[in-house]
């Protein structure tokens, strides 16, 4: 049976991307800079509005794990898809990316396969409109045990945490990475899933996982504080890895009473979406390659750096050249 690098549960999207104005967002409705959640109805009325559609698959740890994949790593990506146009996509677009799309797209899905719309806007931000589809419906039915249990590192998404099946999908499949002798992480993903489940998600993190990674707002929400370094002190109490994105201040990572502050260097972006998960990618590379954290972090920000150079949630370029450049291989 095959052994994984690394192994990601989340959301199977697939990104559409345009380009828009403020004026566009204003007449549409849409909040600047923010994802927020839409019905099937809304979500076709708004694609049916893109211009210059790109189309990419993506989902936040999917992104991760293909950018992992293209350092190199041997990747899988759980995620479920409807045996429809876009799912078949998805999962052939997973493979092209050298990451396995272990589970196959489902024949008469209870959903249709998830989308989400991004419209970016001059200034970088990106503004997503998702449909969940049928990605949301993910169980503990979907986590084959014979992956879970043969990977070094299971990348968890937050967004899958709003359903009781996403959560008992999250529980065995860290147990079952645990038992293989795996570490297991979650990506908090946004503020407003804490909020929804701040009880769950605090005991998953202190009883299940070894790791999470977050940007400020994510992790202040945890404890439900305006105090950054409050809310790392508190996270760092009950998990043992920390990693905090701090945009333009950098990247903090507590672990076992140790502290590192690795800086950033400030670019403009051309388009914001996936520098998180880019982050991640490049960040948990060096973990499965044993590198101290701060070189992790250093990764990270090289990945991130890179995606936020171009339009799309990928890298474009050969992540191992701009990694050697930088001297960390």
């Amino acid at each position: 049976m095959k052994s994984y690098q690394i192994v990601g549960i989340g959301n199977a999207v697939v990104d559409v991307i345009s380009q828009s104005d403020d004026s566009f967002l204003d007449l549409m409705g849409i909040e600047k800079g923010i994802m927020q959640l839409v019905e099937r109805e809304r979500g076709e009325v708004l694609y049916a509005a893109m211009e210059g559609r790109v189309q990419t698959p993506g989902g936040s740890v999917a992104n991760t794990i293909a950018g992992a994949g293209a350092l190199g790593l041997d990747a899988a990506f759980i995620g479920r898809v409807h045996d429809d146009a876009l799912g078949r996509f998805y999962a052939e677009a997973m493979k092209d990316d050298g990451v396995d799309f272990v589970n196959p797209p489902v024949p008469g899905g209870e959903l249709p396969t998830s989308r989400s719309m991004i419209f970016v806007s001059p200034d970088g931000e990106r503004s997503m409109n998702t449909y969940l589809g049928i990605s949301s419906e993910l169980s503990s039915k979907d986590v084959p045990g014979d992956v879970a249990g043969k990977s070094q590192i299971m990348f968890l998404e937050g967004y899958l945490f709003d359903k009781e099946k996403g959560k008992a999908a999250f529980l065995e499949a860290a147990r079952t990475c645990h038992k293989g002798g795996g570490k297991a992480g979650i990506a908090i993903s946004d503020p407003f899933c804490v909020e929804r489940h701040r009880v769950d998600f605090l005991l998953l993190i202190e009883n299940e996982l070894d790791f999470l990674i977050g940007n400020e707002a994510e992790i202040k929400s945890l404890f439900e504080t305006d105090d950054l370094e409050d809310a790392l002190a508190k996270t760092a109490a009950i998990c043992p890895l920390v990693v905090c994105t701090r945009s333009g201040d950098g990247v903090t990572v507590l672990s076992e009473g140790n502290r590192i502050d690795v800086p950033v260097e400030k670019i403009v972006p051309v388009d914001a979406t996936g520098a998180g998960d880019q982050f991640a990618a490049g960040f948990l590379y060096g973990m499965a390659t044993a590198r101290d954290y701060e070189t992790c972090a250093r990764m990270g920000n090289i990945c991130a750096r890179e995606v936020i150079s171009h339009i799309g949630p990928r890298p474009e370029a050969n992540m191992l050249n701009l990694l050697r450049e930088d001297g960390l291989l």
